[in-house]
């Protein structure tokens, strides 16, 4: 089979299409033969060395998969033919970019019966990010004041539709050029972080979900009780402590796979209340090239590989 690896850190050029072993599935596993394979900014930043979330290389980067079960091992929960989508191993490598990935059932669900395999590759690890922050650990329900930074990217383009599909009232940060997209995603509030202080613009806000490493900024707009989720801040136990003392919550999310909220998801996607938006597609061997584009910080939604 063929599978993009990477044998040292580097830019976009180190990723090479190579032709190796299919793998074979464990008990509980299933053999998923991949048709699509979103790429994620933390692929470009793991192919950098930015981010040494797999070691040294060589290794193959990317997690999100869309495709048909080929095989399955004893105690699998699916079977063959059955169409799959999911963001297996996270933070471990999962080698995404392949013909072929073995991964365990419970890291996988079904893929909605609404999506192609190119779009539902686009949902697994934005959707579960924004999931995992908004509703698991800020608990986002109806009536509720949010704000999303970066409202027009990979996961951001996700929390706005879920905190919609929440009941909140959807305040999201972009730029003017995007405004037109985050409005038709569902935001009530769109505000031009370039051109307008959202701290000022903004208001009181229950929860802010933060993609851009704007935690001390964001405490500012935050209620008594509120909640600030940050996906780049995870780690800052400083910050932390200062948005406790301050009588907020802080949530730091490392996204994980979860088959349970995924299927949430999948729900919100067929009755037609989440749409992943793709950008642009590039066959397998161009994984350099979508890499490429992910870098620049201009896309609107996700870029997607095309793999069968």
């Amino acid at each position: 089979m063929r599978a993009v690896i990477q044998k040292s850190f580097g830019g976009p050029e180190v990723l090479e299409t190579v032709e190796t072993e299919r793998p074979t599935p464990l008990a509980s596993d299933v053999l998923v033969r991949v048709h699509a394979s979103a790429v994620n900014p933390v692929d470009v930043a793991v192919r950098a060395g930015a981010f040494p979330l797999l070691g040294e290389p060589p290794f193959g980067v990317g997690w999100d998969i869309s495709g048909v079960v080929e095989e399955v091992g004893p105690g699998a929960r699916f079977k063959p033919g059955d169409e799959v989508y999911g963001m297996p191993f996270f933070p471990r490598a999962a080698t995404g970019y392949a013909d072929y990935v073995a991964v365990p059932s419970r890291q996988v669900a079904r893929k909605p019966a609404t999506l192609d395999h190119v779009h539902a590759a686009a949902v697994p690890l934005a959707a579960l990010t924004a999931w995992q922050g908004l509703v698991d650990a800020a608990g986002v329900r109806e009536g509720q004041r949010v704000l999303i930074h970066r409202a027009a990217g990979g996961v951001g383009h996700f929390a706005v539709q879920i905190a919609k599909a929440r009941g909140a009232h959807v305040i999201a940060l972009a730029s003017e050029p995007k405004h037109d997209f985050v409005r038709g995603l569902g935001a009530d509030e769109i505000i031009d972080y370039r051109t307008t202080d959202y701290t000022e613009a903004a208001g009181d806000v229950d929860a802010v979900f933060d993609s851009s490493s704007q935690g001390t900024r964001s405490l500012e707009i935050l209620r008594p009780g509120g909640t600030l989720v940050s996906i780049m801040e995870h780690g800052d136990r400083e910050l932390a402590a200062r948005i406790e003392a301050a009588g907020r919550r802080f949530a730091g999310i490392s996204v994980e796979p979860d088959y349970a909220s995924l299927e949430a998801i999948t729900d919100l996607i067929d009755a037609g209340r989440i749409r992943p938006h793709v950008s642009r597609t590039f066959p397998l061997a161009e994984a350099g090239k979508a890499h490429e584009l992910v870098a620049s910080g201009s896309v609107q939604g996700k870029v997607v590989l095309t793999v069968a």
